[in-house]
């Protein structure tokens, strides 16, 4: 059956009786969670059920669970984690330290129903790299991003949650915060191809990619790259991309008219999913006008879906302890 193309979010901790209606209706591919999400463990774990339930299938929920600032689930009742940047960095072994912490990480989001984060980031962090996203990314080096990031892809998998590998083709450049301004990055080509492009392009074997809102003036300097036919043909044909593209949260500041405008062009520029994130009815039920996704987009998502990886059985007290000495003088 034929599924929305789009990805959608909730008022509160409860699937009110409306919500569950429209997404019965609707059918979204499938659902992000956020901190107004999140109350404990049993609550989350009846909220997870009710959103499958609505649509009537094992449909992927999502969520931002990258650690430091970008963290849904807190402590006391979860894990709080440091930023991945400052977590690789203080840590004996990163890649080991990164895979184990993904490990858990995941461990605790398959608690509760959910089998897809969206990490890890994949943006090159620069000098200028603005603040919202610098101590999100993994390494200034892009080989070093490619080791660290499939860690954490490989960590993840352990406890059978799928990665989202973000923000392609590449936001490490961007001097703004596009959550309130469209970014403009200004380099060269030769430079996105050799630094910005290069660790996408190494992990382009992902089910999934979020696409990242900023425009590229060296290839097109109209259009952020979510919206822009230029960059999508890019992702897919040189830097090989054929995943599950969704777009990075449709309601962010950086691009330009109302939700219903912003989503068409986005799927006009040939993303697969329109990421709507902050729940609102209103603002759904025009992104749900969208209707269904293409048929490649959907050959893509169902390859997505399948891709969840299954839970394997592991010591976790162990693997803990293991983490914890990561970061022992």
């Amino acid at each position: 059956m034929s599924q929305g193309a789009f990805i959608l979010g909730l008022e509160g901790p409860v699937l009110s009786r409306d919500e569950a209606a429209f997404f019965r209706a609707a059918n979204p591919w499938g659902f992000i969670l956020f901190a107004r999400n999140v109350v404990d463990r049993a609550q989350l774990s009846r909220l997870t059920a009710d959103l499958r339930a609505s649509v009537g299938r094992d449909a992927p929920i999502l969520i931002d669970q990258e650690g430091g600032r970008v963290q849904r689930m807190r402590a006391p009742i979860w894990r709080d984690y440091l930023p991945p940047l400052d977590q690789s960095a203080q840590a004996r072994d990163p890649i080991r330290a990164m895979y184990l912490r993904s490990v858990l990480l995941a461990h605790e989001l398959a608690e509760v129903g959910i089998d897809v984060n969206c990490a890890p980031t994949l943006d090159v962090a620069r000098a200028q790299t603005h603040p919202f996203l610098r101590n999100r990314t993994l390494s200034s080096d892009p080989l070093e991003i490619v080791d660290l990031a499939r860690a954490c892809l490989e960590g993840m998998a352990v406890r059978g949650v799928a990665g989202v590998i973000k923000h392609m083709p590449g936001h490490g450049l961007a001097q703004a915060d596009s959550h309130h301004d469209l970014p403009v990055v200004t380099a060269d080509r030769a430079v996105l191809e050799a630094v910005d492009f290069a660790p996408f392009r190494a992990l382009k074997d992902s089910p999934m990619a979020m696409s990242a809102h900023l425009v590229y003036t060296a290839l097109d300097p109209e259009r952020p790259a979510t919206q822009s036919p230029v960059m999508i043909d890019l992702i897919r044909r040189e830097i090989g991309f054929g995943g599950l593209l969704m777009t990075d949260d449709i309601s962010m500041n950086a691009l330009a008219g109302d939700v219903s405008t912003r989503s068409h062009a986005a799927l006009r520029a040939g993303c697969d999913v329109i990421l709507h994130c902050n729940g609102k009815m209103d603002e759904m039920e025009a992104v749900a006008g969208l209707g269904a996704m293409s048929a490649p987009a959907q050959t893509r998502a169902d390859a997505a879906a399948r891709a969840r990886p299954t839970a394997r059985p592991v010591d976790i007290a162990a693997l803990e302890r293991d983490f914890q000495d990561q970061f022992r003088g």
